[in-house]
Order: structure tokens, then sequence, then C-alpha cells
């Protein structure tokens, strides 16, 4: 999946070009989706785990998994269904919304820098600081030659993640504008999803145009070997899962961490323990 959804660093990025229903790989149906994204869990956890331990002995490698796209597109549907796989004590998740006056007050990468993972974790972005490049382009938020600035800014934030032992996995969750409309209509027509609606969600849907461009651009700006974006068609909400679970699983593969040999006699500690009298 990694070679099939990455895009490729350099090239021009058209979204329309992309069909965000499409299942190029993997299951073909909801029902056999969802049971491949469960068997996913127990090697995900695996692997998690022996992340977590080789972090003991000073292993200082640890995953982000940056997650984008437009709104209903899945993005904490994703953690729930593929993070909720993993041990959460193992995990640093953090879903970024509009800044505070603090952090305006910042770098727009300050906020980012304070929530990335920490050695043997897997740190997950519900939104990013690529919201500085989107929004702020969209809103004419900042100077366009701010945007411009930013782009290279976070280019090199990232190629220092990675020389520090981070891998950075980039999901561009692709969602189509009609889905979208009728994920915004469910959420209307049920009164427990009120609180996920915000009136200014139609606003935001107004700039579609806009947006796609945005993200267009910010796919073929800051697409590399070492920060590599990864194209996920998300109109099905269990093909999204699974193949950010099956990205998340390879990149895991990929590191083969491994737990470290004991610091201790293992055999005299087992003869110890034997020796205990019962209680």
């Amino acid at each position: 999946m990694r070679d099939l959804l990455r895009v490729p660093v350099g090239e021009v990025v058209d979204l329309s070009a992309h069909d965000a229903a499409a299942t190029p790989a993997g299951p073909r149906d909801k029902a056999a989706g969802r049971a491949e994204t469960a068997r996913t869990g127990k090697p995900l956890a695996a692997l998690q785990e022996r992340l977590w331990a080789a972090s003991t002995a000073g292993d200082r490698r640890r995953i982000l998994l940056v997650l984008q796209g437009m709104d209903t597109s899945g993005k904490g549907g994703t953690v729930k269904h593929v993070i909720g796989l993993l041990n959460p004590s193992g995990c640093r998740i953090r879903a970024f919304k509009a800044p505070t006056p603090q952090e305006l007050a910042h770098s727009f990468l300050w906020r980012i820098r304070k929530a990335l993972p920490r050695p043997g974790e897997i740190g997950i972005f519900d939104r990013s600081h690529y919201e500085d490049v989107l929004i702020a382009r969209v809103h004419g938020l900042v100077p366009r030659s701010e945007i411009e600035d930013r782009y290279d800014r976070i280019n090199g934030f990232e190629r220092s993640l990675a020389e520090d032992g981070v891998t950075v996995i980039k999901c561009f969750l692709h969602l189509s504008y009609d889905r979208q409309r009728r994920r915004l209509l469910k959420r209307l027509d049920n009164p427990d999803k009120h609180w996920k609606f915000d009136p200014a969600d139609i606003d935001e849907r107004a700039l579609w145009p806009a947006y796609q461009e945005a993200y267009e651009i910010a796919l073929r700006r800051c697409a590399a070997p070492y920060a590599p974006w990864y194209l996920i068609p998300a109109d099905h909400k269990w093909y999204r899962d699974w193949a950010v679970g099956r990205l998340l699983l390879e990149h895991l593969q990929a590191l083969d961490p491994h737990c470290p040999a004991a610091d201790f006699d293992v055999e005299e500690c087992r003869e110890r323990l034997l020796k205990q009298r019962d209680l």
C-alpha cells in the first residue's frame, strides 16, 4: 500500500483525477474490510509493544501519523477504528483546533513541536501544521509570501523529524463533494450528532474548489522521501480505515523493532523465584 497510495514527489497533483470511492487494493466490500481491519489489530499491537520496549534501551524511533482531510472525511473515525486497536498508553493523540491566543503569539510550528511523540510512541495528529497552509491560504489569513515560506519551513521541520528517528506518515483522506453533503445531512438528521455540526461547515463547503487547490499545492510542495504523503480514498469508511491501518502496519514492519535483551541473569532470577516459599 505504501507504493500504491504514495503521492509522487514533485509531481503536480490533480485531486479530481482520483476517485474518492475507489478501492484500489485489498478487501472489496464492507464486511471483508471490517474483518481485515480487525485482524490487523494483533500484529499492530505486537509491533507497537516492541517499539515501546526498544525505547527502554535507548532506541529513539517513533511514528507520527498525520491525518488531514475536509470536514467529515473521517479523521476522528480513523483514530477510533484504527488507533483503537493499539495500547493507548503508547499513543499520543492530538486534535488541533483553531489556535489559541497563546499559540498565535508563537511560530505556527510551536504547538506542533509540543505535541510530538516521544521515543517508542505512536503519535497521531487529527489535523496538523498543514492547517497553516490550508485554512490560512483559503481565507487569506496571512500574506501569500508567508504561506510560501511556510511550505519550506514545513519541509525543513519534517526533515529534522526524520533525522531524529521519527517515521512520518501523512495521510490525506480524499473525500468527494457529494459524500460530504450526505454525511453533513446525516448529522442534521440525528439529534445525537448535532454537536458535531457547525453552521460554518456550510460556509466552508462553499469554498470547496479553493480547498482542493490548497491541498493539491500542499501535497506537491511537501511530499518528500523522508515524509511522504499518502492519498487515501475516503468515501467508504471501511476502506479508509483498512488502508490507514495497513499503511501503519507496513511502516512498523519496516522499522522491525526488537525487545531489548535482558540486562540481568535470567536463570538466576528464575531460581530465586522458584525457591521463594509460598505465603
